[in-house]
């Protein structure tokens, strides 16, 4: 039924959860998972729209440490799935908003379910924080399986 599954991962402990559980879900259904980070934006030299003076060092050691995170969730995931006899690869893109890179991601491997966390946040914290879980759930065209 299954046969490409995109995981979107965050680097938090329910996320990370939801890494094992994808796989033994896709050991089961005899898929294979796509990990996906969406690197979030990194835009120093404006504040409200105005050009200010930045630190090229600074901008580049935050890009360097954004790819460094990127690198070690995906790699982290690949081992789990490697670990379970899962096959897998890895995406990672700059997103802002995140839910918009799921979904181009989930679009443009062709995958048939996206399996990610959430974290159930209800009234004044999801209002405040927002779900990118509820985004992609709203926005996207395939199945979504959400892990809690």
């Amino acid at each position: 039924m299954f046969k490409n599954i995109l995981v979107p991962l965050d680097g938090g402990e329910l996320s990370n959860n939801a890494v094992k559980q994808a796989c033994a879900f896709a050991r089961s259904v005899g898929a294979r998972l796509i990990f996906y980070y969406a690197r979030p934006g990194y835009f120093p030299a404006f504040i409200s729209g105005e050009p200010v003076l930045g630190d090229v060092g600074l901008d580049e050691a935050m890009h360097a440490a954004i790819d460094q995170q990127a690198t070690a969730l995906l790699r982290n995931a690949a081992n789990a799935a490697s670990d379970a006899g899962i096959e897998c690869e890895t995406l990672s893109n700059e997103s802002d908003p995140p839910h918009a890179g799921i979904i181009a991601a989930a679009e443009s491997r062709h995958c048939d379910l996206i399996f990610m966390a959430s974290h159930g946040r209800h009234g004044a914290s999801a209002l405040l924080l927002g779900s990118e879980t509820q985004k992609v759930l709203t926005h996207c065209k395939i199945p979504v399986l959400v892990y809690r």
